[in-house]
């Protein structure tokens, strides 16, 4: 090797090569001697340990001690020769000339130093990344350097057996920072770590079997037994894992004892997520004694640290006065904290604060946004939520496009409540093109998951034919019955209309009076009428007046204008109550204003007319002439305004009464002709607004009619 000193082997070993012969002697007289084996002489040994684990490398024996190379106590120096770990770090204890005993080429650096080192490069490295001068997918010249150094260095340190290194590696193989990104590569230096008992690479190994990512073979029994090995450490991360596994009876026998067990020693270090976990045991009682106050008190150490989950638990207990007093203020301080650092449940219930106005002020352009962060976190009750804010136009531009597509991605999550809403949507053609199978659709979707409404509407569209050939009573009568038996008003009475009726079903006004009754007792209005309407002529119930009357007062009472007037009538008549003509006019001016039969007006106006001594006669006279429109009455009406009793104008609210409840038809007829105009005004009809004025004392009265259909359909 032009001019290169030859090198010496030892004759006897023939394992030790010099430089000179004054080094082979100072070698010899040193410690050499003692160690050297003939090579005669280790044959027998050789032979002895035959079938044992032994390393073949550069003979299978240490060329310091002369030992054979066990499976995991060799070091390779980056001169490629292989000693004893433990050979080498003496080598560096004892303060001998720090060179290869072979080779004589420089030792590296310390593995322990080396680690340091290269840590160091690569937290520099991550820093400049983290404030945004680099991405790790494109780093700089002298940045990529830098991680090359550093990879080097720990692949130094990891060849010689530094688990610190090992684990280093796998975390960098495994996230692609600086180095290609390899699995295989990381699992492998994982595995190097684990296996020497170090505590994070076991417990990273545990979670990659746990979750079968970075291409290892899903095994929760393998996951188990090395988050157990780490967990056994102390290592708070794996016992707060493993006590996962254990509530879950996933690679261990389910335990919540044992759950528990383990949630306590993570917690007991302050980790998050376990004093949280164990805060939830404690809620509800499973592998602990049931204690919402300990509950509270796991919770709030966990919020303390910033854990956005426990921080929401918090303020429920808050929200609800469990655990704690209640108070909204404390509910919407925890809430907040926990929203704003992305939690969906949190923007969940703090929407529904800013919503309602409870322990904030009402803010629905608030509720919104908070409900749309939790809803593209996928929060189905958020997606609702915002598909019924842009259907109603709360707190956002109303648009029925954007309602449907909330309403979509909740249905598609199975949120029955949803699907019922957005078959609702298909069948009225808002936001999307009206197609009745895709009601029938989600309909039947959201009604087999047990959703009353959606039965209820099921049995709706049966009954009316919406997109069939024809009607189908008995299924309608099937699906009302289900919604019925889950205590639904609106299917209870539909039900009984059904067997009032014999649709579907053998008439039998018994059982129809049987669900009126039940719905009516839920404070369902149509249902509490029909029911009087049966008491009254016997239908099903033992006939009785009083009976009607105490039914029809409660429809009344809640609004219902055939209730209202035929409650009316029987105090005029004195049926079922004691006749009172102040209280059949009562009844007949609430239900004139609902606009609901035509027979109202002229009854209120006769009522009136006819009162002696009443302060409204003169004003009901007015109303009834004006509305009659004949010569006779006009003159009788200007008679009736010059009384001393008679109120300018206050014909006008019995008169609006009169118009809001009449037909088309009958405004027509009514009123066209007051104003001077002709019946040519067939076009009219079709219009939801009729806008008409009345000429009085030179001033211009005008009113709208406005006419509002029963809504059929619940959402």
């Amino acid at each position: 090797m032009n001019g290169a000193p030859k090198l010496l082997t030892c004759a006897r070993c023939g394992l030790v090569v010099y430089c000179s012969k004054d080094c082979q002697r100072a070698h010899w007289k040193t410690n050499h001697k003692q160690h050297c084996i003939t090579k005669a002489d280790r044959t027998p040994q050789l032979q002895k340990i035959a079938g044992e684990s032994v390393k073949e490398k550069d003979g299978g024996i240490c060329a310091i001690c002369q030992d054979l190379f066990s499976e995991d106590s060799t070091c390779t120096l980056p001169c490629s020769h292989v000693f004893h770990r433990p050979c080498v770090t003496d080598l560096r204890n004892f303060g001998v000339e720090q060179t290869c005993p072979l080779c004589r080429i420089s030792l590296p650096a310390g593995p322990e130093k080396l680690v340091d080192e290269a840590t160091r490069r690569f937290v520099v490295v991550r820093k400049l990344v983290e404030r945004g001068h680099a991405s790790w997918s494109t780093l700089p010249c002298y940045m990529q350097k830098n991680v090359d150094a550093v990879v080097a260095g720990w692949h130094a340190a990891a060849d010689q057996g530094i688990p610190q290194a090992q684990f280093n590696l796998g975390r960098l193989f495994e996230s692609g920072h600086g180095v290609a990104q390899n699995d295989i590569e990381a699992v492998r230096w994982y595995t190097k770590a684990a296996e020497q008992g170090f505590a994070m690479a076991q417990h990273n190994l545990g979670t990659l079997l746990y979750e079968g990512s970075c291409g290892v073979a899903q095994s929760d029994v393998d996951a188990a037994r090395w988050l157990k090995r780490a967990a056994e450490q102390g290592f708070a991360e794996a016992q707060y894992n493993l006590g996962i596994l254990c509530e879950g009876d996933r690679g261990v026998a389910q335990s919540d004892t044992d759950a528990a067990q383990w949630f306590m020693r993570a917690a007991d270090q302050g980790f998050a997520k376990a004093q949280c976990s164990l805060g939830s045991l404690f809620w509800k009682g499973r592998g602990v004694v049931q204690s919402r106050l300990a509950a509270v008190k796991w919770d709030l150490k966990a919020a303390d640290q910033g854990l956005a989950e426990a921080q929401y638990y918090l303020g429920l207990s808050f929200e609800n006065g469990v655990g704690e007093p209640q108070s909204s203020t404390e509910a919407v301080r925890w809430y907040r904290k926990a929203a704003d650092q992305g939690d969906a449940d949190a923007q969940y219930h703090l929407g529904i604060m800013f919503e309602t106005g409870f322990g904030v002020a009402q803010n629905q352009v608030e509720a919104v946004r908070l409900h749309q962060k939790a809803a593209e976190q996928g929060k189905v009750l958020s997606q609702s939520k915002l598909g019924r804010f842009y259907f109603w136009g709360h707190g956002v531009a109303q648009s029925y496009v954007e309602s449907a597509r909330w309403y979509e991605k909740a249905a598609n999550q199975g949120d029955m409540h949803a699907q019922c809403t957005f078959g609702l949507l298909y069948l009225m053609g808002n936001g999307v093109k009206q197609n009745y199978f895709e009601a029938v659709r989600w309909f039947k979707m959201a009604a087999e998951q047990g959703d009353a409404i959606a039965q209820y509407n099921l049995g709706f569209v049966y009954q009316k034919g919406f997109g069939l050939p024809k009607t189908n009573y008995a299924e309608a009568v099937w699906w009302f019955t289900k919604a019925a038996e889950q205590g639904f008003a609106e299917a209870q009475h539909s039900l009984g209309t059904m067997y009032q009726k014999g649709l579907g079903v053998p008439r039998s006004y018994k059982l129809a009076a049987r669900w009126f009754r039940k719905a009516s007792n839920q404070g369902h209005a149509e249902a509490q009428y029909n029911l009087g309407a049966m008491y009254q002529k016997g239908f099903g119930v033992p006939k009785s007046d009083t009976e009607a009357a105490r039914w029809i007062d409660k429809a009344a009472d809640r609004g219902h204008a055939k209730a209202q007037y035929d409650l009316a009538c029987m105090y005029q008549r004195g049926l079922g109550v004691p006749r009172s003509d102040t209280e059949a006019a009562q009844w007949f001016k609430k239900s004139a204003e609902q606009a609901l039969t035509r027979m109202q007006p002229s009854r209120l106006g006769k009522f009136f007319f006819a009162s002696k001594g009443n302060e409204h006669a003169a004003c009901g006279k007015v109303a009834f002439c004006k509305i009659h429109g004949h010569s006779q009455w006009r003159s009788e009406a200007k008679n009736e305004e010059r009384r001393p009793g008679y109120a300018p104008g206050s014909e006008v609210e019995i008169f609006r009464a009169a118009i809001m409840f009449h037909s088309l038809f009958r405004i027509i007829w009514y009123i066209l002709p007051l104003s001077g105009r002709g019946m040519g005004m067939g076009h009219t009809w079709y219009t939801n607004h009729i806008q008409y004025s009345i000429l009085k004392r030179n001033e211009k009265l005008v009113f709208n009619a406005h006419f509002i259909s029963t809504r059929a359909f619940i959402f």
